[in-house]
This record gives structure tokens, C-alpha cells and sequence, in this order.
């Protein structure tokens, strides 16, 4: 007789979250026999506050479900078909591992090229063993521009990017300005405490194109153009300086460049920028009195702004607001984007190797770069990225990934839509099947988790494969950390105060900065420049822009295309991860005008255009966006349109003003209703 396995009791075990999010939880996870239950929130980071976003609620199905990748295969039927069979990991590795040993012995190992971005935040699944690979190799370089590239020239070029306002400490200011993000589906922590501040007598200004949950709780909603932001934040500093709002004695001490952001704003009127914004000039000296007036007074800046032609200046002038007003020196007072840079842990020091000299490309233009490439890419290796559902150009990249002589190999949890178009997929483990370090952006946490459940079927972590991959070619060298511990320690020891971070990690589960979890800035912290000081006009970037620093490109529209399309976050997914969890056809939201005005009634089939593609779904009428915008949401998968394109098929690979970024904002299309 058969005996039966017992069957264990379900038991909580403590993690950490490091996705593409802000606010680093403190993760409670059940598990049993091998499989995770639930996911919640706890309260070791304190920002967590014992509850967690919708999205990894569900990391459950994600880690266990239909489209999980159990095992390695290679393609047998034609690409994009998702047609493969099982093979092992030493056939699968021992082809890939072959082709790009011979494409380094022929001196071709620029016809590699890594990509990879933010399916995981943790410093051990990227830039450890695989940058080791890469570079050794002398593959080609990757700019991973797709998200934050404009922001954080922006804020690096004026501020060294400066350590911003915690979290936490937002209840303390008296005026609060959201520009360019949505919190309540990404990066939901902060939203307790705007609402908090809101309860005691703070004002919250919202400035977005579409009438987001908290625009609709906020004192003062500004629904601007998308791309205007620019003209916006520079009517705001000509005013401030005109009215004598500005802080002199301040800008003297701390900042140089202040009499020149004086001059390029003040052409800038409310009246002007009012014009080009598509908004009343009234609301925007409202929200310049309220700020000139208030203190504490803090912006939440977020990456919608950078998202166009002029998203870095537009930044840039955003992050000048606090300076010109003197805002700063006191708790609740100032700004914050991105805390990544506090840190100064560098995963690629555990690498053990420099970056190479060789070609770097824009990841943003990969679809190019896979087409018209000289010498070619023979060999693209994807991880942590989904490259067909997120970047530019899309239908370039799909044919890109349909050339019969690139050998595309996908190493991911999940049978993307990137994976259907590979010729070895490779099965990655989800960050609850691997150790992991990670640090928040928003949160000042630096938190280590280790696995709760073993590697689901054959899957493997990042670090491993990555290490085996550079012994099969011949590149690993006897002593390198390859474990996630010694990778960790290795982080660590590189770091100064690495050895009480590493005390206060096996304390205390989580180590914060050298200044602590609630820094005041120009108190606790200061610009993280050569000087010291702000640097609100700094050379090398007004060198790069194409129209100088602050110097505003009109709208790419046209009588053809007079649509703004947006794909901003939702609470569905973490950029496209997730993305297989929604399985129902997501609709394109479209203002009641617009919609009568092409005839298109709620839930009508339509076909929305461009001359760089097109994509087609239903229609959702709504009054929660401006007149003139769109939106389609950001991740989407093939599956949820029809036809398989998706608003990323409708953005152009042009770049932006700072940092090569990406200008999904700046898709113009048409809509049309589709009436066979």
C-alpha cells in the first residue's frame, strides 16, 4: 500500500519586496509544502504598515500559475508561434553557452546584446555574474533609458541627486503638489500620509492630465497637456521671482545659475503657458500663490513628466521650485523623485570586471537596432524584461524578434510575450524562490530576504545561471563570489558603512542610510554635487538639450493625429509584470467630446492610429480625463487587444531633450470607430 506524503501545516514566513516600486514592503507570506498561500504586508519596514498593493497580493497566481515557465525549452515551430519542447538545462545552456563563445572567439562579441531593466530591483539578480558575463564577452552595451533616464539627468545635473523628503514626513507639510505620478496605484504608501496631511489643514495640488482618484480628493486639480509640463514649472518660477517670492538669500548660499533660470523663464506668463497647457491661467497662479505662501511646502514628483520631448528640462524646472522658494531646511519641506542614489551600492562590484568599451545601444531603440544594425545582432538574451510589451516602435521590435539569424534567448519566469518569440527559453525563479538584497527608491529601507519556497519546477536564479553561463564560455575566474551570500557581501564590503549594514541587517531586518529614515533636506542632507550646491542651470545638460536647458519643443501633433495617447501605470501590473493575470480585453478610455465627435459610443470596437502602427480594443467613454488625451494603459500583453499590437505599437522611438529617454507621451494618434 502507497504511503501518503504528510501534509504540513501552512506557516508564515517573513520577505521583502524588491519590484519597480517606490516603497520596498516588508513582506508576510504563507506557505505550505512548497507553495505560497498569500502574500501581506508586515510591519518591519515601517512605511508597509502591515498591508501591501493589490498586484503582489496576487503574486500567488504568478508564482503558480498556467503561464509559469517550469522547465527549459527551444523553439520547434515558427517564431511567435510559442511552439517549443522540453530540453535540459545542460542542452539549453550548452547552445547558448556555444553560440556565444564562437561569436567572441570570431572577435564578434558586439553581435550580443543583453537587455534587461526592472522585472526585479534587487541588486543580486542583475549586474552581479551577468555583467561579468557580458563584459568579458565584449558584448554590447545596454542604456537602459526606457524609464527614469530624463529624471535622473535632471536630477543628478542640479542636485547630485540629493537624498528627497521620507515618506512618512509628508503629514507634516501645509501644501502638497503630486506632479506626474498617481500614487494610489503605484507607490500607494505614500497616500496615508497626503491624506493625513490633508486632515490637518494641508492643501494638495494635483497636476495631471487625467482625474486621477486622488486628483478627485485634491484642493486643486491642473489636467495640463501632455508634454506642457515645462512651460507650466517656468510661468511658475518667472512669478515667484517677479512677485519677490524668491528666496535670495538662499539661492546665494546654495545654488548658482539662479539669475540665468530667471532669464529663461521669463518669457514664460500664466497666460502663455495657460495657452499651451490647454488650461485656465487662474489655476496656475493659484497653485503658484498657495506654494509661494505655504511652509512647509513639498513636491512628490513623479516620472508621467518625463515622459515626452521635453521631460527632462520639465523636470529640471520642477526640481528648481523648492530652490527659487526656499523651501528646504525644514521637515515636510522640499521634494522628492528617486532616493536610489543614497545608497552607493553598486552591484557590479561584485562583477569583478570593468564595463567594456564597447557600442552602447538605447534600449529604446532596439527595434532599429535589431533591423538595421551593422555588424548585426546575432545573439539577444532577455531578462528581467519584457521587451515586446514594453518598449518603443513595437511593431519594429516584433520584426526584429522574427529574423531568422538572431538567436533569441529569453530567460524569465513566465511565457511572455517576448518568450513566444525565442529560441531557448530559459525558466527564472520569482524573487520568493531566491535570496535577495534590495533597497527602496521612496522608502529608505535596505531590507534581505531569503527564499520561502524551493525553485518552482527547474527553474533557477538570475545569479546561478548567469555563473554557469560564464564557466561554460570560459570567462569565470577561480575565487569570484557566484552564491547570493558572497554576491550580498561583496555588495557590502565595497561599500564604507557596508560592515553596520550588514550588523544591522542580521539585527534588525532592514538597515536604513547613514542619516536615518527621515532626513530634512539642506538640514540632514545636502546636494550630492561636486560643491554642494544647487546647480539650477548646470552646463552639461544645458550642452545636451537640444533647444538648451529649459528650452520647450512644441507639440509633435498634427491635423492628423490630433489624440495625445497616454499609458500611464495601473493597479493591474508592475510595468508588464503580472500581465498574464489579466486575461480580460482592456479597453482605451476616451473623453465624452472626443468620442461624439467621431462617433463612438461606450463600448464600440475601435481602431486607434498612427503612422507608426496601430492597435484595436473597445472604447470606454469617460469625463476622468481631458478632452484631447487617451489612455491606454501601460504592460498591456497581446492578449488584451485584438490583433495582438498594443498602445506601444503607436509610440515613437524618438528620444528626450536629457537622457535618452523614452517619449511614450508624445504618441499622437486618431481613433476611429471599427463598424464591420
Amino acid at each position: 500500500m502507497a504511503r501518503v506524503a504528510p501534509v504540513t501545516e501552512p506557516r508564515r514566513v517573513a520577505s521583502a519586496c524588491p519590484l519597480d516600486c517606490p516603497d520596498a514592503c516588508s513582506l508576510d507570506v504563507t506557505v505550505q509544502d512548497g507553495r505560497v498561500l498569500a502574500v501581506g504586508g508586515s510591519r518591519v519596514n515601517p512605511v508597509t504598515d502591515g498591508y501591501i498593493c493589490a498586484k503582489v497580493r496576487r503574486f500567488p497566481e504568478h508564482v503558480h500559475g498556467a503561464a509559469r515557465v517550469t522547465f527549459p525549452q527551444v523553439r520547434i515551430g515558427p517564431k511567435g508561434a510559442g511552439e517549443f519542447r522540453r530540453v535540459s538545462w545542460d542542452e539549453a545552456l550548452g547552445r547558448v553557452a556555444g553560440e556565444m563563445r564562437r561569436l567572441a572567439d570570431a572577435g564578434e562579441g558586439e553581435a550580443i546584446l543583453p537587455l534587461s531593466y526592472g522585472g526585479s530591483n534587487g541588486y543580486l539578480s542583475q549586474d552581479t555574474t551577468d555583467a561579468r558575463l557580458f563584459s568579458r564577452l565584449g558584448a554590447l552595451r545596454l542604456a537602459r533609458t526606457v524609464c527614469a533616464a530624463p529624471s535622473t539627468s535632471a536630477a543628478v545635473g542640479l542636485y547630485g541627486k540629493m537624498a528627497g523628503i521620507a515618506l512618512s514626513d509628508y503629514v507634516f507639510s501645509r501644501l502638497i503638489i503630486v506632479w506626474g505620478v498617481n500614487p494610489s496605484v503605484s507607490g500607494i504608501h505614500i497616500v496615508p500620509y497626503l491624506l493625513e496631511a490633508q486632515k490637518r489643514g494641508a492643501r494638495l495640488v494635483v497636476v495631471d492630465p487625467r482625474r486621477t482618484r486622488l486628483a478627485q480628493r485634491a484642493d486643486l486639480h491642473i489636467p495640463l497637456m501632455p508634454g506642457t509640463d515645462l512651460p507650466v514649472a517656468l510661468s511658475i518660477i518667472r512669478w515667484i521671482f517677479e512677485s519677490g517670492h524668491a528666496a535670495e538669500a538662499f539661492l546665494r548660499d546654495h545654488a548658482t545659475g539662479s539669475e540665468e533660470l530667471r532669464r529663461r523663464a521669463a518669457s514664460w506668463t500664466f497666460e502663455r503657458a495657460a495657452d499651451v497647457a490647454g488650461v485656465a491661467p487662474g489655476a496656475i497662479e493659484q497653485l503658484a500663490r498657495w506654494y509661494a505662501e505655504s511652509s512647509p511646502a513639498a513636491i512628490r514628483c513623479g516620472w508621467g513628466l518625463e515622459r515626452n520631448r521635453n521631460g527632462g528640462s520639465a523636470v529640471a524646472a520642477v526640481l528648481a521650485l523648492p530652490a527659487v522658494a526656499g523651501k528646504f531646511g525644514v521637515r515636510g519641506g522640499g521634494y522628492t523623485l528617486s532616493n536610489s542614489a543614497v545608497w552607493e551600492l553598486d552591484a557590479r562590484t561584485a562583477a569583478r570586471t570593468p564595463a567594456p568599451a564597447t557600442r552602447e545601444v538605447n534600449m529604446n531603440l532596439v527595434g532599429r537596432e535589431l533591423l538595421a544594425a551593422q555588424p548585426p545582432i546575432r545573439l539577444l538574451f532577455v531578462y528581467n524584461a519584457n521587451p515586446l510589451a514594453t518598449l518603443p516602435n513595437q511593431e519594429a521590435v516584433r520584426r526584429g524578434l522574427l529574423r531568422e539569424d538572431l538567436l533569441t534567448v529569453v530567460f524569465d519566469p513566465v511565457m511572455t510575450d517576448t518568450a513566444r518569440y525565442a529560441d531557448v527559453v530559459l525558466p527564472a525563479t520569482t524573487f520568493l524562490e531566491r535570496d535577495e538584497l534590495s533597497r527602496g527608491y521612496g522608502a529608505y529601507v535596505l531590507q534581505e530576504a531569503a527564499a520561502v519556497i524551493p525553485p518552482v519546477g527547474e527553474s533557477r536564479p538570475n545569479h546561478e545561471v548567469f555563473a554557469e553561463l560564464c564557466r561554460r564560455t570560459g570567462v569565470a575566474a577561480p575565487g569570484e563570489p557566484e552564491s547570493a551570500r558572497d554576491l550580498a557581501d561583496a555588495i557590502l564590503a565595497a561599500h564604507p558603512g557596508g560592515a553596520a549594514m550588514r550588523r544591522d541587517l542580521a539585527e534588525g531586518a532592514l538597515a536604513y542610510p547613514g542619516f536615518g529614515p527621515v532626513p530634512i533636506q539642506f538640514v540632514d542632507v545636502f546636494p550630492r554635487t561636486a560643491d554642494r550646491k544647487i546647480h539650477l542651470v548646470p552646463e552639461a545638460l544645458d550642452r545636451e538639450a537640444p533647444a538648451g536647458l529649459y528650452g520647450y519643443r512644441a507639440d509633435p501633433g498634427s491635423a492628423r493625429f490630433p489624440l495625445a495617447l497616454l499609458s500611464p501605470a495601473t493597479d493591474r501590473t508592475i510595468s508588464s509584470t503580472l500581465g498574464e493575470l489579466v486575461l480580460e480585453p482592456v479597453p482605451v478610455e476616451i473623453h465624452p467630446r472626443d468620442a461624439a465627435e467621431r462617433g463612438i459610443a461606450d463600448g464600440d470596437r475601435v481602431r486607434i492610429f498612427n503612422d507608426w502602427g496601430e492597435a484595436r480594443c473597445r472604447a470606454r467613454v469617460t469625463e476622468h480625463l481631458r478632452p484631447g488625451v487617451v489612455f491606454l494603459s501601460k504592460g498591456l500583453w497581446s492578449h488584451n487587444t485584438e490583433g495582438g499590437a498594443t498602445g506601444n505599437a503607436l509610440v515613437p522611438d524618438t528620444l528626450t531633450d536629457l537622457g535618452g529617454g523614452a517619449c511614450f507621451n508624445d504618441s499622437r494618434v486618431e481613433i476611429e470607430p471599427i463598424r464591420t
